[in-house]
């Protein structure tokens, strides 16, 4: 069980934690100053003998989930600062002040509809779908704080991840916490179950991708196969391509250089987000020629990520897999800043 795979709410990890555990204490890093261990934003789900998510370990944490199960036996939600330094055993100099909000299955109804709400709004403005609420409590927007209130209204003009504004807390009683919903993982459509693949697959599992995991033959997947992967087994993997959406990431490595430049002139054909294949640098020059030769522009053909990921970190499959995973990262967070760029620009 994941606490979410970004900064923001997610609705689906905290109704399958409530739906799991009866009742759970949500911890949001609400507000930092200085040098903390995890950015604001960072969350984890605490239950009675398990937690999911992190917001940094160490001192910090061991507190922050000995308080949650506190929380978890008085139902009291608020706010708690915490100073970095000797108390905690850490040199960090910096402060957190955490949210802790006891969710069951009264408070994920409230929260479910308040969500419902914010992507409604954020529809007619074009924002950012956010949402505040007191925290242990019920109260209207309009009752909120101020900064509360600025955060919403900041919220209704950001339209991608990168404009989006973080947590926003304020102290009272009751106390109040804003934050945007989590963004919708990016679906990542992974063809090729081998050794690669396989280690691969296990990388992103809590990284924000939505996987989609296809080969020909059952027995290449693992067994079970993994709780985060969609597996689909297709007598030819490339039929697949059209079942991915126009924003999806396709990485194609499966044992077939022949199946491989399949999948890429067909998710080049219906569109994609992005499209890399695992191979060598004389494979990507074969594969743009024909690709050419298929009829693609040059600007598609040239977007092919082929090699993938740094070679400087090695040929084993986990090493590979991590070097892929940290080029996606890397690509995912140039187009976050893009689209926040770009709606900066239209809105100045």
């Amino acid at each position: 069980m994941s606490a979410g795979s970004g900064a923001g709410l997610d609705i689906d990890a905290l109704r399958a934690a409530v739906a799991a555990h009866g009742r759970v204490t949500r911890v949001v890093v609400a507000q930092t100053r200085g040098s903390t261990p995890r950015e604001a934003g960072a969350q984890m789900l605490v239950w009675a003998d398990g937690f999911a998510g992190t917001i940094g370990g160490g001192a910090l944490e061991f507190a922050a989930l000995a308080e949650a199960r506190r929380r978890l036996g008085s139902g009291r939600s608020g706010l708690e600062s915490h100073a970095l330094g000797p108390a905690l055993g850490q040199c960090c100099g910096g402060a957190a002040t955490l949210a802790y909000e006891v969710v069951d299955a009264d408070v994920l109804s409230r929260l479910e509809a308040l969500a419902d709400e914010a992507r409604a709004r954020a529809g007619r403005t074009g924002g950012r779908p956010a949402l505040a609420r007191p925290l242990g409590g019920v109260g209207r927007a309009a009752d909120a704080p101020a900064a509360i209130r600025a955060a919403l209204a900041a919220a209704a003009c950001a339209g991608g991840a990168a404009a989006a504004p973080g947590p926003v807390c304020a102290p009272g009683d009751p106390p109040w916490l804003f934050e945007p919903l989590a963004e919708a993982p990016t679906p990542l459509f992974l063809y090729g179950a081998g050794h690669v693949g396989r280690a691969l697959a296990r990388v992103l599992q809590d990284l924000p991708f939505a996987l989609t995991w296809i080969d020909s033959a059952r027995g290449r997947f693992p067994d079970p196969a993994p709780a985060h992967a969609r597996v689909l087994i297709a007598p030819d993997p490339a039929d697949a391509v059209d079942l991915a959406p126009p924003q999806a990431v396709h990485v194609a490595m499966t044992c077939s250089h022949a199946l491989d430049l399949e999948i890429c002139h067909r998710a080049l054909r219906r569109g994609c987000a992005r499209l890399a294949v695992i191979g060598s640098r004389t494979k990507a020059a074969r594969f743009r020629a024909r690709l050419r030769a298929l009829g693609h522009d040059e600007a598609q053909v040239a977007a092919m990520a082929c090699p993938i990921g740094d070679p400087a970190l090695g040929k084993a499959p986990a090493q590979v897999a991590v070097a892929i995973a940290a080029d996606l990262l890397a690509w995912r967070a140039r187009m976050a800043e893009g689209r926040g760029m770009r709606e900066r620009e239209a809105t100045a």
